[in-house]
C-alpha cells in the first residue's frame, strides 16, 4: 500500500489544483510512478497550496485501502 494525499473531495479550480489535496492535475497523474523524494515533494507543495487558500489539512498520512 501507498500513501496517498487524496480526500476523496476531487475537484480542480481553474488552475487545475484540487480543491481537497492541493495537488495539481499533472501531480496527481504522476503520483503512482512517483519515487518517495518526488512525493515528498508534491505532498509539501499541495500543503502550500491549501495553506494560501486558507484550508490546509494533513494529507501525509492517509492510507490507501486496496479497494481505492
Amino acid at each position: 500500500m501507498s500513501d496517498s494525499p487524496c480526500v476523496r473531495n476531487c475537484c480542480l479550480d481553474q488552475q487545475n489544483c484540487c480543491l481537497g489535496c492541493g495537488r495539481l492535475l499533472d501531480e496527481i497523474i504522476e503520483w503512482h510512478s512517483a519515487d518517495a523524494l518526488r512525493r515528498e515533494q508534491i505532498l509539501e507543495l499541495a500543503q502550500a497550496r491549501l495553506a494560501e487558500r486558507g484550508n490546509a489539512v494533513n494529507v501525509r498520512h492517509r492510507v490507501v485501502t486496496p479497494s481505492e
